[in-house]
């Protein structure tokens, strides 16, 4: 069972029963974790040099913790599913 990059709409996890790995399904799902891993990438460069700018207000901190908690969510899913724990 492959757990899948988004949830259901009631928020519950969805997953993936198949012995291919290069259906449909699974090529969508790696090309959507391929796009959560970049935006990690991206929020993290951002994110990163907030606390090094002495400019940065309450403001900007809260924001990009904000915005790196989203993509950090997602890595944590792939990752977490990759060892096959299914919490």
């Amino acid at each position: 069972m492959r757990l899948l990059p988004w949830t259901g709409t009631d928020g519950k996890a969805c997953y993936l029963s198949t012995d291919d790995p290069g259906c449909l399904l699974s090529r969508l799902a790696d090309d959507v974790e391929a796009a959560q891993l970049a935006s990690a990438e991206t929020v993290l460069a951002g994110a990163g040099a907030v606390p090094h700018d002495d400019k940065s207000g309450e403001r900007s901190v809260r924001f990009a913790l904000t915005r790196a908690v989203e993509p950090l969510g997602d890595v944590l899913r792939i990752a977490v599913s990759r060892r096959g724990d299914t919490r």
